[in-house]
């Protein structure tokens, strides 16, 4: 019979710390969470709240003074600063600190697989607070080897690839599955042959569950079944009853009409920079017990949420529209140069 464990969650009310929080709970454990307490939570009541800003260093986590648990899961570590200072408060407060990092610590980005012993990006220095697109994967690098240090054996870091699923606040993944639930003829990236990967929040979650409850210390890629997109399209079709038509476009030619990655998330050319992070090999930690739900199940689960939620604007209907009739008038006028590749 798996003990009944006592984990802090730094974070826990958002997305990944909230999936992280309900698998803890399924599985009998006791869960406090430490958040800065700005905005209402919908966690169960049974979870202990306790407040503190991990931004202000040592003074933001009194809370956690004088408390022991067996484990700590950092959700919310993205700044060295932030991370030193839970790190090594709960130095001898915990047994097993597990860091939730990112597939983005990787220098060789277009490396296929990639693995967990590749080269890593040159780490941010300790004092470097913003958090942007650049400094995001050095930040983490520089937090993973701040852990390491501080709990050696007793660390468990975990590299995931893009997250989806329900109350994904980055609406990546999602803006997808409600493009192709809508039906009706859509725009979409390249010939069909890349590839689209993400993570099940959930899966993730229940990962960390094993990692627990098997006191697995170690670094692990978290990533889920590899499709190409034409697949991803044919998985969202039939996960949602869409009748919803691709117009596969040449990157080229989406980027003549001013639509790149912010407008078409996920998106990533197989041959270029970063097609690697699409290609992120999981089989460490599967081996550990890591499972992985069907590629369609996150999909339905995933629109099933979405319907009644709010979601963050990528590319437009309206814009979508207008490069779609664009594209047409060029293939009626140009023939095959351009830039469709069929449907």
């Amino acid at each position: 019979m798996t003990p009944r464990l006592k984990v802090l969650v730094l974070g826990g009310t958002q997305f990944v710390g909230r999936h992280i929080v309900e698998a803890l709970l399924s599985a009998g454990h006791r869960v406090s969470v430490l958040t800065r307490g700005r905005t209402p939570d919908e966690l169960p009541d049974e979870v202990e709240r306790l407040r503190g800003d991990r931004d202000e260093g040592p003074a933001g986590l009194f809370a956690l003074s004088g408390r022991t648990w067996d484990a700590g899961v950092d959700v919310s570590g993205y700044t060295p600063r932030q991370v030193r200072a839970s790190a090594e408060a709960l130095r001898e407060a915990v047994h097993r600190y597990v860091f939730i990092s990112t597939a983005s610590v990787y220098a060789e980005q277009d490396r296929h697989p990639l693995h967990e012993d590749a080269p890593l990006l040159p780490g941010a220095a300790e004092d470097v607070t913003e958090v942007t697109g650049a400094t995001y994967g050095p930040l983490k690098v520089t937090c993973e080897r701040i852990v390491g240090e501080i709990y050696g054996e007793r660390a468990t870091i975990l590299r995931p690839q893009i997250v989806a699923g329900p109350y994904d606040p980055t609406g990546r993944y999602t803006f997808w599955i409600d493009r192709i639930a809508a039906g009706g003829d859509f725009l979409a990236p390249g010939d069909g042959s890349d590839f689209v990967q993400v993570i099940d929040a959930r899966d993730l979650a229940h990962f960390v569950v094993t990692v627990l409850q098997k006191d697995v210390g170690g670094v692990f890629n978290l990533a889920g079944p590899r499709l190409s997109w034409r697949d991803f399209v044919d998985v969202v079709r039939e996960a949602t009853g869409a009748d919803a038509r691709p117009t596969w476009t040449a990157a080229n030619t989406l980027a003549a009409q001013g639509v790149g990655g912010r407008e078409l998330p996920l998106y990533l050319p197989v041959r270029g920079e970063q097609g690697g992070l699409m290609d992120l090999d999981s089989g460490r930690a599967q081996a550990a017990g890591l499972t992985l739900r069907e590629p369609r199940q996150t999909a339905r689960d995933t629109r099933s949420w979405s319907a009644g939620t709010p979601q963050r604007t990528f590319l437009t209907r309206e814009r979508e529209a207008e490069v779609l009739a664009t594209l047409a008038r060029r293939e009626t006028a140009g023939g095959p140069d351009c830039g469709l590749l069929g449907s």
